[in-house]
């Protein structure tokens, strides 16, 4: 039988060779917890860093977000100037065709005489209401604009990944039971505090930018419904001046 114990590990010895002292006062196993210090410190900046890049990144989609809901909102004012110039088209073609019928005919002549003349008005809207951007969207501009000195300070071009000692000296200012949750190391401390900062912002952020695009989903809706009545006043338009035209070459 083997003279070896069944509890018998092959690799212990290797272990108790890799973490034996390498000379007088323990000062491998003193290295090597200063090692393991210095590369919780380089993680956590990394962390850090890499959550600053992130905001930097958000921040910037939010302005493309608040970009777009502007040019967005000029686009349904020109539909709306659109909708407004063909239903001015059609109230001037009606006039036109009435000219028409008093010149065809003695009795539509006489007609039109003493037909009361309509008073001077605004050209008809058919159903088409002033147009607003909707209050989800213009309350998500709002909000998101507030944030662009923000976003001005995590520019790329301006902002500092590494962590200066300001944000160090911001440790101190937190209360006692925070400053219990973070680690005793001043360093460490602070990076854990500007990662929490960071998640919080991101988290603000995401929500502002859920809220842009919910607005951007209802504003593109309701200028398609603009589209389609647009589109049935221009058809109706254009059958109405091949007629009157018509008529005009029948004279």
């Amino acid at each position: 039988m083997s003279a070896l114990p069944r509890s018998y590990n092959p690799f212990a010895e290797d272990e108790e060779e890799d973490v034996a002292p390498a000379g007088p006062g323990g000062a491998g196993g003193a290295d090597r917890q200063r090692y393991l210090q210095q590369e919780v410190l380089r993680r956590t900046a990394a962390t850090a860093d890499s959550t600053t890049r992130s905001l930097s990144l958000l921040y910037e989609s939010e302005r493309i977000g608040v970009a777009a809901s502007e040019e967005l909102v000029r686009q349904g004012e020109a539909l709306k100037r659109t909708e407004q110039m063909v239903d001015k088209m059609d109230q001037d073609l009606k006039t036109s065709q009435r000219h028409i019928n008093s010149i065809k005919s003695v009795w539509g002549g006489l007609v039109n005489y003493f037909k009361a003349k309509p008073p001077e008005s605004k050209p008809e809207q058919n159903g088409a209401p002033e147009y607003y951007a909707n209050s989800r969207l213009k309350e998500a501009m709002i909000s998101s604009k507030e944030q662009e000195s923000k976003y001005q300070e995590s520019h790329p071009n301006l902002r500092k990944l590494d962590n200066s000692d300001n944000d160090f000296n911001k440790a101190d200012l937190v209360s006692s039971g925070e400053r219990d949750a973070y680690p005793k190391n001043q360093q460490l401390r602070a990076y854990h505090q500007k990662i929490d900062t960071n998640l919080d912002e991101m988290s603000s952020g995401l929500s502002r930018l859920k809220s842009l695009a919910l607005g951007l989903q209802t504003e593109i809706e309701e200028q398609d419904d603009m589209l389609d009545r647009l589109t049935k006043k221009v058809e109706t338009l254009d059958v109405n001046i091949k007629n009157t035209d018509r008529k005009v070459r029948q004279l």
